[in-house]
């Protein structure tokens, strides 16, 4: 059971509700302050004019609305803005953004009903996750269409998605017992001004992207003993020179995973404490780019991924409506605390890191495809008849295929903002726009992954080698080839690949 609401949510909280179906409760004090909040707005609303209670949305919001409106207003405003289109978003990232809008209307500062939170809680826990679009937000009142379509759940209308089935709330509600929401003050505008859904899809991005991290680092040890080379680009002594946090991480993460290896090579053995007398050296002194600068390369990403997750867990646990209802104070306040940059920009930066990622994913692929390159392996690790056989070759070109998108992607979000709403809305974040893209660069960086995987064992197996690499390379071999055998004849493709995929993002790696 994850506790919310007496507490800062961490990543882990959130992971493990939505990966490892942790239930949620309420904390008791947090649900006090829900009640405080809604009980103070009941009173200060008389006789006083507050946006979104008793005045119209937006540039309408010039319009008072007499009082025995304002509950159809609420009632209006969520209807009319389920105006969601494309594909549904996936239910881990709605189940995210439930978390997410649970958590910050549990800080008391949004006026809300507590069956409002309750409600949540129960949808949360009963995995009735509102059917939303990927299209529709720009991230400046938050993320107002898809929340519209979570508000128009709690309502009891539109649809849900339930372990793949599309369903009518009001049916699933029905069958779990589940009251809807019933509108008391304010609460359409509370469930749907807010950055939740860029966030909790965000929040799940910089999981799958810590993953795709640590599997990187996996593969390039690999590739370091595959091809014997020399230790000391890993060093602590070298990197340690650098004050980079995440250079230093994954030079760390490296020593250790090949910490008993018996294919890499000391220079000091080698070359320091021996002479060597050939003008033309056999052995290359170091190895190229992709190889010798992965702590480098995968340290800024290390970094970022860092960053991000302190962005977005702090907008998670902050603040995110308009008005802010401030009981404590006994005010409330007009303001902007729904407008999405923080999450966007870190949605747009962790997006472009993990592009260099699949780039050096690539690259390491192309590295193991050209014997040209490598200089002791067959043309696409083809272990069967050179000629007839065709290897890996096919699957080189969906990767390329696939960096290539990714590239194409890296474009930022953050800066195509468009007026919208009349001109009220004149400067915005397209947060669930960026938080959405950068899910796509992730999942294609899995499959871009994937095939260098299963490249990598088959060129382990032509070696011979696999008794000779270190227990943690061994452990990833074994788990690996359980997927997809050694194989000489050609066979499709695409399902081993989807195999590994998917062991790949769901096998969680730890940095250690």
């Amino acid at each position: 059971m994850v506790s919310i609401g007496d507490r800062y949510l961490t990543l882990e909280d959130l992971i493990a509700i939505v990966e490892q179906n942790r239930k949620v409760e309420l904390n008791d004090t947090a649900t006090r302050k829900v009640y405080q909040s809604y009980y103070f707005l009941k009173e200060f609303i008389k006789e006083k004019l507050i946006y979104g209670i008793n005045t119209g949305f937006g540039p309408m919001a010039r319009y008072r609305i007499n009082s025995e409106d304002q509950i159809d207003l609420q009632y209006n405003l969520i209807r009319s803005h389920c105006s969601g289109s494309g594909s549904m978003i996936d239910p881990a990232y709605v189940k995210a953004t439930l978390i997410a809008r649970l958590n910050t209307l549990l800080l008391g500062y949004s006026g809300i009903h507590p069956d409002a939170v309750v409600l949540l809680k129960d949808m949360i826990n009963h995995d009735v996750l509102p059917v939303i679009f990927e299209h529709g937000g720009l991230g400046a009142s938050g993320d107002l269409v898809q929340l519209a379509h979570v508000a128009l759940t709690m309502i009891g209308e539109g649809n849900v998605n339930r372990d793949g089935v599309v369903s009518k709330t009001a049916d699933v509600f029905a069958k779990e017992k589940i009251i809807p929401l019933q509108v008391h003050i304010r609460e359409g505008l509370a469930l749907m001004n807010g950055t939740s859904a860029m966030c909790g899809i965000g929040a799940l991005n910089i999981s799958d992207a810590r993953n795709l991290l640590n599997w990187s680092v996996a593969i390039s040890s690999m590739i370091v003993e595959l091809v014997e080379s020399y230790d000391d680009h890993y060093s602590s002594e070298l990197n340690n020179v650098k004050q980079h946090e995440g250079q230093r991480k994954v030079a760390g993460m490296m020593r250790t995973f090949l910490a008993d290896s018996k294919m890499v090579k000391n220079r000091e053995e080698h070359l320091y404490n021996r002479k060597v007398d050939e003008n033309i050296l056999k052995e290359k002194v170091q190895e190229y780019y992709s190889i010798r600068c992965v702590p480098q390369i995968l340290g800024p990403i290390y970094d970022t991924i860092a960053g991000a997750e302190k962005v977005v867990m702090d907008e998670i646990n902050s603040v995110n409506d308009n008005p802010v209802i401030d009981y404590e104070n006994k005010n409330v306040f007009h303001g902007g605390n729904f407008h999405g940059d923080y999450v966007a920009l870190e949605m747009d930066k962790l997006k472009i890191a993990v592009v260099k990622l699949s780039m050096l994913c690539e690259r390491q692929l192309n590295f193991l495809m050209n014997d040209h390159l490598n200089g002791k392996l067959p043309p696409f690790v083809n272990l069967g008849k050179l000629g007839l056989n065709i290897g890996m070759q096919g699957t080189q070109f969906t990767a390329t295929s696939t960096v290539a998108e990714n590239q194409m992607l890296s474009n930022p979000m953050y800066v195509h903002s468009i007026p919208s709403n009349n001109d009220n809305q004149d400067i915005v974040s397209m947060g669930s726009n960026a938080a959405l893209i950068a899910a796509r660069v992730i999942n294609n960086s899995f499959e871009v992954m994937a095939i260098e995987m299963i490249s990598l064992v088959q060129a382990i197996d032509y070696l011979g080698i696999a008794s000779k690499l270190s227990s943690a390379s061994q452990a990833v071999y074994n788990d690996v080839r359980k997927l997809v055998p050694v194989f000489k004849n050609d066979e499709i493709m695409y399902e081993r690949t989807k195999r590994v995929r998917d062991f790949l993002k769901t096998k969680k790696r730890n940095a250690d």
